[in-house]
């Protein structure tokens, strides 16, 4: 596809207006790169080196991870994305950057809840059953998980809806039934019930098979995961014998690709849920050098580097709000010769860097990834030595 056929993809999108999701819509992909890149330099450069972004030949349909919110107003149902800044909903039948069948399972569930009687959730009142619709697909798999995110777990005639669902889409392979019935503007909650299938899917990563649960933290764009994570081992330059830490693990997805090529890697988490799944992606890849605790980063940090504990490469790949001072300082404490550095936030990783660099380690790599075309969202892998 060439960048013309591109720009003119994007101003089709009639939600251009109205949504905001997209801050870059109407631009051609290199544009974007371009205005990225303009973005991180400026931002980044004092520490190093940003290498060029690595973007998408085809960004069109890249996102496997897709929300829907659902509301009713003005006597018809509705279901879409706030618009920025707002709870209004602007209904959206197709967005250009979604997986095509998500956006049509959404559009056949919406359908399906009148006949099912099925209420919609509004924020104002408290009341109403669905409040959101979440698909994950995998991208090499060519699995579908429907994740129906409701007040109650009491779902109207939940095996004939279900059957339903499927006859209009059989790439359909689990249902779930996600309970969330707090005040809040969170989009999962803790329960899920499975009402078909396994309750998870899998997809395939640089070798690898991982499975990803409703509430398991997994790359919205799996075709740059591949770029990042590949990325992140280049950097690493792992030879078979480092003792690794892998800090925000979620699924294992750094920690066993790494494994592969380390003595052992030790990957920590908070979510409890995604340190099952680690450890049953480490069984179920038959890799045995790989152990996942449950614990918050930081506490582990500080401490196993009081304790004396020493590591030769850190992985780290934190929230958007990057690293606590406490994680940074004990991961310095540890010593490793590569800390290798995750970052869905620039201007977090920009800060972070700063106090890495007070404690005598360097930047000598920056890789951006275009982990979200048509937003101006970037991830970017760092190489610290010391």
């Amino acid at each position: 596809m060439n960048d013309n056929h591109k720009d003119e993809l994007t101003l089709s999108c009639p939600y251009r207006r109205k949504c905001g999701g997209c801050q870059y819509q109407g631009m051609t992909n290199r544009r974007q790169l371009s205005l990225k890149m303009r973005d991180l330099t400026a931002l980044l450069q004092k520490y190093g080196e940003v290498s060029p972004i690595l973007g998408m030949d085809d960004p069109i349909g890249c996102r496997h991870k897709v929300h829907a919110v659902f509301g009713f107003s003005k006597g018809r149902t509705h279901s879409g994305t706030y618009k920025e800044g707002t709870h209004t909903i602007v209904d959206i039948d197709k967005c250009l950057i979604d997986d095509p069948l998500s956006d049509e399972i959404i559009m056949t569930i919406r359908g399906l809840l009148r006949s099912f009687k099925i209420s919609v959730y509004d924020e104002d009142s408290g009341r109403g059953l669905l409040r959101h619709v979440m698909i994950r697909s995998g991208r090499q798999t060519g699995q579908y998980m429907v994740i129906l995110v409701v007040t109650s777990p009491i779902f109207p005639s939940k095996n004939n809806f279900v059957k339903a669902l499927r006859k209009a889409h059989p790439e359909i392979t689990t249902v779930v039934l996600n309970i969330n019935d707090a005040d809040t503007s969170m989009v999962l909650g803790e329960r899920s019930i499975t009402l078909y299938g396994k309750g998870y899917i899998t997809d395939r990563l640089l070798g690898l098979s991982f499975a990803i649960s409703p509430t398991a933290f997994f790359q919205v764009n799996p075709q740059q995961t591949e770029v990042l994570y590949q990325t992140a081992m280049d950097f690493a330059a792992l030879t078979g014998r480092e003792s690794v830490i892998d800090a925000y693990c979620g699924i294992g997805t750094i920690s066993l690709i790494a494994a592969k090529k380390a003595g052992q890697v030790m990957g920590i988490e908070l979510n409890g849920s995604a340190v099952k799944d680690a450890i049953g992606n480490a069984k179920y890849n038959k890799i045995g050098n790989a152990r996942f605790i449950h614990d918050d980063a930081t506490r582990f940090m500080q401490t196993r580097a009081e304790e004396g504990m020493k590591a030769d490469v850190i992985f780290m790949d934190p929230p958007r709000s990057g690293a606590t001072p406490a994680f940074i300082d004990a991961a310095a404490g540890m010593n490793p010769s590569r800390i290798v550095y995750v970052s869905c936030n620039p201007e977090t990783l920009a800060r972070d860097l700063k106090r890495f660099e007070d404690r005598r380690y360097k930047v000598r790599k920056m890789q951006p990834v275009d982990m979200f075309p048509f937003a101006k969202h970037c991830e970017v892998v760092t190489l610290l030595t010391k």
